[in-house]
């Protein structure tokens, strides 16, 4: 399992989402489109979301 804090790349958003790389993946584009208005996730920051996903315990 793994973590990946919203916040490390938007200064004061809260969010975190736990889960599979896939499952943050999915759940962040939905988090990014409807916190932050981003409708179309590109390839740099999706490689950027992956390279801050920490794991943590199940």
């Amino acid at each position: 399992m793994k973590e990946f804090a919203c916040g490390d790349i938007v200064p004061n958003c809260k969010a975190k989402f736990r889960g599979t790389t896939e499952e943050i993946l999915s759940a962040v584009a939905i988090h990014a489109r409807d916190a932050h208005g981003i409708t179309a996730v590109p390839p740099e920051l999706v490689t950027q979301v992956q390279s801050l996903m920490r794991p943590v315990a199940a």
